[in-house]
């Protein structure tokens, strides 16, 4: 995973970067997870935003103000004109940080996904959508 996230970060200069505990309290440099984006790949069309927490992060926030940082980042260095997130569908967690950080939820864009076998209950996905903020 390590070396497809480095190759993406060469091609793209963007990925999925790692997020570590940092400031005055608690500067200890902790591995918190990733949150970054990626290009299109299938079965998208657009550019992607996603997170992956450690279990220990969970609820305190360094999911959404990642999120929002790589947001931030996005709309200053590319030009797309929205970014998604997907997730399964019984991730209620992600689906709140999505809704947190200004994204809706496109129920006619749910899907199976395909890297999943049929038998996984974790294939069915929601895909969720922000837009550019208008300058």
């Amino acid at each position: 995973m390590i070396d497809r996230m480095m190759a993406m970060q060469t091609e793209h200069g963007h990925t999925f970067w790692v997020m570590e505990r940092r400031g005055e309290r608690h500067g200890d440099g902790q591995f918190l997870g990733m949150c970054g984006f990626c290009p299109p790949r299938a079965p998208l069309a657009e550019y992607e935003i996603g997170w992956r927490l450690a279990r220990a992060a969970w609820g305190q926030g360094f999911g959404t103000e990642s999120a929002r940082a790589v947001l931030d980042w996005a709309w200053a260095h590319r030009t797309m004109p929205t970014i998604v997130a997907i997730t399964t569908r019984e991730n209620a967690k992600s689906r709140a940080l999505m809704e947190r950080i200004g994204m809706a939820y496109a129920p006619h864009e749910d899907f199976d996904h395909p890297a999943l076998l049929e038998t996984d209950r974790l294939r069915p996905h929601v895909l969720y959508r922000i837009a550019r903020p208008k300058s």
